[in-house]
This record gives C-alpha cells, structure tokens and sequence, in this order.
C-alpha cells in the first residue's frame, strides 16, 4: 500500500498525541525549544540519507510510499520521518519529566 509510510507516521503522532494534550507537555507549545533539538539531526540524518541514497546504499520500496521525490532522490516520507520520530521521543521525554517531576538541567533555581 502506498502510504504505508505515512501511515506508520501519522500513528507515531496519533499514539503520542496524548502526552501534549493531557499531560501538557507543551512540545509544541515551545516551538522553538522544539525547532533548536529537532534541526541539528535533521540536518545531519537527511544529509546522510542523501550520500546513501546517491551511493545506492539505500532505497525504499515504490509500493510504501506516496512517491513525491525530492531533490536527491529522498522520499517525502523519509524528510517526514526526521521530523516525527525526534518529535514523538520529546514528547515521551516531557511526559516523564511532567509525571515524575524530574528536572533535566533547564530549570531556573
């Protein structure tokens, strides 16, 4: 199916979409802070991502994805992913912080 891809991505957002709403861990609240943690391994996994694909180390399946292509031949869905799984894991990191009250060095004094 061609949004497998997609599908799998969406659900991420869909299964931890909770931790924003009900334990308000303001992820997107913050987009900045967000911004700031997401873009360096977005840069650097998509840059890789692009040597491999061009060193036709990596591929993906047609019949998994949408099929809009990028420039260098990385996949919508695979830009998506560097984006939605580091997503996903703030959220689950801002939950255990909301719900044990652990503080991770950002705090004032």
């Amino acid at each position: 199916m061609r949004i497998t891809y997609l599908a799998v991505l969406a659900g991420c957002l869909l299964g931890t979409l909770p931790l924003e709403l009900f334990l308000q861990t303001r992820v997107y609240a913050r987009w900045r802070r967000w911004l700031a943690a997401l873009l360096p391994g977005f840069v650097v996994f998509v840059a890789w991502d692009l040597y491999a694909i061009g060193a036709g180390h990596w591929s993906f399946d047609p019949e998994r994805i949408v099929g809009l292509v990028l420039p260098g031949g990385i996949p919508l869905e695979e830009v998506l992913f560097f984006v939605v799984i580091p997503t996903c894991a703030l959220l689950a990191f801002e939950a255990v912080r909301r719900t044990t009250g652990w503080t991770a060095g950002d705090e004032p004094s």
